[in-house]
C-alpha cells in the first residue's frame, strides 16, 4: 500500500514538472523535449536538475526591483534622431532600431573611440583615466582578480577615493568571489570606495529555491566622470589569467569611448548598482557629455534575464542578415541556437565573405566539443572557419561590410543569450571599424583554417562526442 502511494506521488510530481516544462514561456521545442526526456528517464536526478537549472529566474523580488529601477530612470532625450537619420545610411538604421527595442536607448552621435592595443594597455589607460578623474569612477566586472592588473586598478580607485572622488565598484558574486572576500576589497572600503556585489548568492543551499544560482552579471563596464567609458571582452585581470593559466594568454579586445555613449553605459551601471546596493544615482543621468563635432553614432545594448527574451541572439542575427559584402565574427564560445546558426550560414550562402574565428583550445572542453558539432554545417555553407592558436581568443567582435561594429561582453552561446547580464556597444564608423578589422585579421593570421574535408574525416567516436554534448545545450 505504502509502495503504491509512493509511486503515485512520484508520478504526480513528475507529471507536474513535465506540465511546467510545457507551459514555461520562451523555451524552444528542442529544449522542452530535452528536459522532458531527462525528467522522465532519470526522475529524481532529472527533477533536481530542472529545479536547479531548468528555469532562467533570478527571483521575483530581484526581477521586480530591476524593472522598477529601469522604469524610474530619467527619460532619454531623442531630439537628435533626425541627425542620426542623415548621418547613418538607411540600410544600417534598422540595426540600431533593433538595439533600441532592447534597452530603450536611441543611437547618439558625437562619439570618439580608440581601439586599445592589448590587455595591459587597456589597464594602463584605465588607471590613467581613474587617476585623472575629478568627479566619479564607476567599475563593474564579472571577474576581478588580485593579480598585477587587478591590483593596479584597486590601487588607482583607492587613490581616487582618498582625494575626494566618488568611487563605486561592483563585481559579480561568483566570478569575483575571491576578490570580494579578500583584504583588497576591504582595503577599498576602508579607503572610502563604495562597493557592491552583483547577484549575491547567499546560502548556496537556499539560493536555488529562489532563483538560479548560475544567472550572473557578466558585464564589463567602466565609466569615468560620465564622459569616458570602456567596452569589450576584458575582465579586470592579467592576460596570463592565473586561475586558468594553462589556456593563457587571454586575448581580449576593448575600446575606450568618449562622448554621449558614456551616459548609456552609465545607465546600465546605475541599474545594476541600485539593484545591488539600493543606492539611487539617477542624478548622474540627467546630462550627457557634449558631443564631439564629426563624431560617430553609437548605442549601448544591455541584455539579461530581465530583458526581452532572445534579445542578444536577435542582435547578432540582424547583423548577419544585414551583411552584403563581408562579415567577420570572433567569439570564444560558439554554441548557437538554431536561428543564429541559420543566419550565419545564410550570409555565406548569399555570397557574403563570412569568417568565424574561435579558439583552437577552449577553457571549456564541453563548449569546444559542442562548437565543433556545428563545423560541418558552417563549412558546407561556405563560412571560412579559423581556430586561433595564440592563446584563448576571448574577443567578442562582429564587423559588417567594413562599416558597422558590435563589441562587448556577450558570447555566442546560450549562457549569454538567456542567463547572463551582458553589455555591448553598436556603432557606425567605417574608419574605426576598419581598425577593428585589422585586429580581426591579426587573429586570423595567428589561426589555422579548418577545412570541410578535415571535418568530414573526423572519426565516428569524435563525431558522437561532439553531437552528444551539443544535445545538452538546450537544457542549460
Amino acid at each position: 500500500m505504502h509502495f503504491t502511494i509512493g509511486v503515485l506521488v512520484h508520478g504526480a510530481i513528475v507529471l507536474v514538472l513535465i506540465v511546467r516544462v510545457l507551459l514555461r514561456p520562451h523555451r524552444e521545442p528542442a529544449s522542452r523535449v530535452a528536459w522532458i526526456a531527462v525528467i522522465a528517464s532519470v526522475p529524481v536526478a532529472g527533477m533536481i536538475a530542472y529545479l536547479l537549472f531548468g528555469e532562467t529566474s533570478i527571483g521575483r523580488r530581484r526581477i521586480d526591483e530591476l524593472r522598477r529601477i529601469l522604469r524610474g530612470m530619467l527619460p532619454y532625450d531623442a531630439s537628435r534622431l533626425e541627425e542620426f537619420k542623415n548621418a547613418v545610411p538607411a540600410r544600417r538604421q534598422s540595426l540600431f532600431r533593433v538595439a533600441t527595442s532592447i534597452s530603450g536607448f536611441e543611437p547618439v552621435g558625437g562619439n570618439t573611440a580608440r581601439l586599445m592595443e592589448d590587455s595591459n594597455a587597456t589597464i594602463e589607460q584605465m588607471v590613467a583615466d581613474i587617476d585623472n578623474a575629478d568627479q566619479h569612477v564607476h567599475l563593474l566586472f564579472y571577474i576581478w582578480l588580485a593579480d598585477n592588473n587587478g591590483l593596479k586598478v584597486v590601487d588607482a580607485v583607492k587613490r581616487a577615493a582618498q582625494r575626494g572622488v566618488t568611487c563605486r565598484v561592483m563585481a559579480d558574486n561568483l566570478g569575483s568571489r575571491a576578490m570580494i572576500s579578500s583584504p583588497d576589497w576591504t582595503g577599498m572600503q576602508q579607503a572610502g570606495v563604495k562597493t557592491g556585489v552583483a547577484l549575491k548568492i547567499g546560502n548556496p543551499l537556499i539560493r536555488p529555491l529562489i532563483g538560479r544560482i548560475d544567472l550572473r552579471n557578466h558585464r564589463k563596464i567602466a565609466v569615468i566622470d560620465g564622459r569616458v567609458t570602456y567596452c569589450g571582452s576584458q575582465n579586470c585581470a592579467d592576460p596570463e589569467f592565473r586561475v586558468k593559466a594553462k589556456y593563457a594568454p587571454w586575448v581580449d579586445c576593448v575600446m575606450r569611448f568618449e562622448g554621449p555613449i558614456a551616459l548609456q553605459n552609465q545607465r546600465l551601471f546605475a541599474a545594476d548598482w541600485a539593484a545591488a546596493t539600493g543606492e539611487n544615482i539617477d542624478a548622474l543621468l540627467a546630462h550627457a557629455p557634449e558631443p564631439s563635432p564629426g563624431g560617430f553614432y553609437a548605442q549601448a545594448v544591455g541584455t539579461g534575464p530581465t530583458v526581452r527574451y532572445s534579445a542578444m541572439p536577435e542582435t547578432f542575427e540582424s547583423m548577419f542578415y544585414a551583411a552584403r559584402e563581408r562579415l567577420i565574427v570572433t567569439t570564444p564560445y560558439y554554441v548557437p541556437d538554431e536561428s543564429l546558426e541559420r543566419a550565419l550560414c545564410s550570409a555565406a550562402y548569399r555570397g557574403v565573405d563570412t569568417t568565424l574565428i574561435v579558439p583552437a583550445r577552449n577553457d571549456s572542453w564541453i563548449v569546444a566539443c559542442a562548437s565543433r558539432s556545428y563545423y560541418e554545417e558552417l563549412l558546407s555553407a561556405g563560412v571560412k572557419l579559423f581556430e586561433f592558436n595564440g592563446g584563448l581568443l576571448h574577443a567578442k567582435t562582429l564587423t559588417v561590410d567594413g562599416e558597422v561594429t558590435l563589441i562587448g561582453s556577450a558570447n555566442m552561446d546560450r549562457r549569454s543569450f538567456e542567463l547572463n547580464y551582458e553589455n555591448n556597444i553598436l556603432f557606425y564608423d567605417p574608419q574605426l571599424t576598419g581598425q577593428l578589422i585589422e585586429r580581426q585579421e591579426q587573429y586570423r593570421a595567428n589561426s589555422r583554417q579548418v577545412t570541410l574535408s578535415e571535418v568530414e574525416g573526423w572519426s565516428m567516436p569524435r563525431r558522437l562526442a561532439n553531437n552528444a554534448l551539443a544535445m545538452v545545450a538546450p537544457i542549460l
